[in-house]
């Protein structure tokens, strides 16, 4: 399970770090007064890319952590996923 949960966090890493210079890449577009359809989906990509993200993140999580926490104490958990999903303060 665990070495799951490490190639999970591992593909995010490589995610982030391409959501990172893409995110770079608009700063420059956008300093360089770049036509703004062409900076609007260049953002588009960093959002998909932080999707990806959030995405490989919680399936390592729910891989790992979350089942263990389930069987320690249920209710933390049950609020932890729904503060993950923003479904809750």
């Amino acid at each position: 399970m665990m070495k799951h949960a490490s190639e999970k966090k591992s593909k995010a890493t490589k995610l982030a770090k391409q959501a990172k210079g893409t995110l770079e890449t608009v700063i420059a577009m956008m300093e360089k007064d770049a036509y703004c359809p062409e900076i609007i989906q260049q953002v588009d990509s960093v959002v998909g890319l932080l999707k990806s993200v959030k995405r490989e993140l919680l399936a390592g999580h729910l891989d790992t952590c979350a089942i263990h926490q389930l069987k320690e104490n249920k209710e933390k958990a049950i609020q932890e996923l729904l503060k993950i999903y923003n479904l809750s303060n």
